[in-house]
């Protein structure tokens, strides 16, 4: 699974891998977590982080089939 992020400047970031996100005190960070586990926890990874007043949207992108990308809000 994927995401992306749309910021204020109009500029986007695609986070690859990324299973969940959550905000941290003035972030947003983006986690991996581990095989089977939903939850963020201490075994997650970090993967990404933004200023969470510099993001504009989130949407997670899903992988379709044949390669595809399907957004989904």
């Amino acid at each position: 699974m994927s995401f992306e992020v749309l910021l204020l400047d109009e500029s986007a970031e695609r986070i690859d891998e990324a299973d969940t996100y959550r905000q941290e005190g003035p972030l947003t960070t983006f986690f991996r977590t581990g095989p089977g586990r939903t939850v963020v926890d201490a075994w997650s990874e970090r993967i990404a982080s933004f200023r969470t007043t510099e993001i504009r949207r989130i949407r997670r992108v899903d992988e379709a089939p044949a390669g595809r990308l399907r957004a989904v809000e």
